[in-house]
């Protein structure tokens, strides 16, 4: 889930969300309206008779979530608690030679892994079913599809894969699907109808967490193979700072590592070339417990600060590229939602018995971890956006709508989560894929 660099929204300009919540009335009205035409004519009917096209995917999705409940959880695929390891890297030395070299053979340092042993294999468990449910995902996905049903259908592979349990394990962000010059933070709302093309470039940004120890992983994915360009400059780059990442590393420096690689890539589209650029605007960032963004950001642009990464930090390496400005802005319908950590065991005074209850809702179901309208409307509840606004209104909750560059142009996203163990740097979520 990507980081947006602090400063740089924009200025107060107005945007969707905050006109999506001027008339809260008509919207719950727009809502009710549906939910009655939906009572009364089926999906897919039409006199009586349903629309074979439309019958056919209905079966094709529910054979899909049925074979999805016969499958073995990751827990379950390794009954010894052992899971699979990520890449092992050891750590960079720096030029003046400060880094240790021999931190792999320390015994010092093995000690010290020790008492971490739990932690890390929490991200393990969490990693390998991240790598199986984008393994399973890329089985399927095809031109066509809504993005409510290939995210609805990724989902419950996710939560199958992690053996969702309240807040000990489960989904630890709403899947990004972003399209074209959306770079990050759509997922659709319930009625959304927008499909998939054959021309499209989707990022799938998806996380989930054990215990709160959070993968954050993401890919893009194309039909259309003139988008390879874009797709292998912003994967370089990401693993060009993958590489660069380490414990005394100054966070700006992987920064300028990550502009230097993608900016060396072109692409070609309908005859006008294009440098790939970094998003300047968006980051990787430090991740802790039930925290997706801990407080430390990870440039993709040189110039940025000159904090240094430590050991036994956790952190999301995520590199965004496009055609267009490089800078995105908050645009469209928002999603995602999160609440402020910081206010997370403070007691806000509520007036609306609904906002009561909604924020009740969000404590018991998500924590501090990101949420969308979707997972809401899973969990039963209704008119609930009056609710939402006066808990984004307050602070508790934060939005995060969709970050979108400049229209026409096409973007592109890869990340990993690396754990900067004492003794090594383990790109825990690395697979065979990416």
């Amino acid at each position: 889930m990507a980081a947006v660099q602090k400063g740089k929204k924009g200025g107060k300009k107005k945007t969707k969300q905050d006109a999506e919540f001027d008339d809260l009335d008509a919207i719950l009205k727009e809502i009710e309206s549906k939910e009655q035409k939906s009572k009364k004519a089926p999906a897919g009917q039409k006199g009586g008779q349903a629309a074979p096209k439309e019958a056919e995917k209905k079966t094709e999705g529910n054979q899909a979530f049925d074979d999805i409940a016969k499958l073995k959880s990751i827990d379950e695929q390794f009954p010894d608690g052992k899971y699979p390891l990520g890449q092992i890297c050891e750590y960079p030395i720096d030029k003046d030679d400060r880094t240790a070299v021999n931190r792999m053979t320390s015994e010092e340092k093995k000690a010290i892994e020790v008492d971490f042993e739990q932690t890390y294999s929490d991200f393990r468990r969490a990693a390998e079913s991240h790598r199986q449910t984008r393994k399973y995902v890329k089985s399927w996905i095809k031109p066509g599809m809504t993005m409510i049903e290939i995210c609805e259908r990724l989902e419950a592979h996710s939560r199958k894969m992690i053996r969702e349990q309240e807040l000990d394990a489960g989904l630890a962000f709403p899947t990004g699907c972003s399209l074209n010059s959306c770079a990050a933070h759509y997922t659709p709302n319930n009625g959304d109808t927008t499909v998939l093309k054959y021309d499209d470039v989707c990022k799938i940004d998806y996380g989930v967490h054990v215990n709160g120890r959070i993968i954050d992983c993401a890919f893009t994915h194309t039909f259309n193979p003139k988008y390879d360009p874009l797709l292998e400059a912003v994967k370089e780059a990401t693993n060009a700072g993958i590489k660069e990442a380490g414990i005394d590393v100054r966070l700006c420096d992987i920064g300028e590592t990550v502009e230097e690689v993608m900016t060396s890539h072109e692409i070609e589209l309908d005859g006008k070339t294009y440098v790939v650029k970094p998003i300047r605007n968006l980051n990787g960032h430090s991740i802790s417990q039930y925290r997706i963004h801990a407080g430390k950001s990870v440039p993709i642009v040189k110039g940025g600060e000159q904090t240094k990464m430590e050991e036994n930090e956790f952190y999301a390496i995520e590199t965004f590229g496009s055609t267009g400005k490089g800078f995105v802005h908050e645009d469209m319908e928002c999603s995602h939602y999160m609440k402020d950590f910081d206010l997370h065991n403070e007691r806000i005074p509520l007036r609306l018995n609904k906002s009561k209850q909604l924020l009740n809702v969000i404590n018991k179901n998500f924590g501090t971890l990101a949420f969308c309208r979707r997972w809401l409307d899973r969990l039963g509840e209704t008119k609930y956006l009056m609710a939402l606004k006066d808990l984004c209104d307050k602070g508790i909750v934060t939005p995060y709508p969709p970050l979108v560059d400049v229209k026409g142009c096409y973007t592109a996203q890869w990340e990993h989560t690396l754990l900067l163990r004492p003794t090594c740097k383990e790109v825990v979520s690395r697979g065979e894929d990416y």
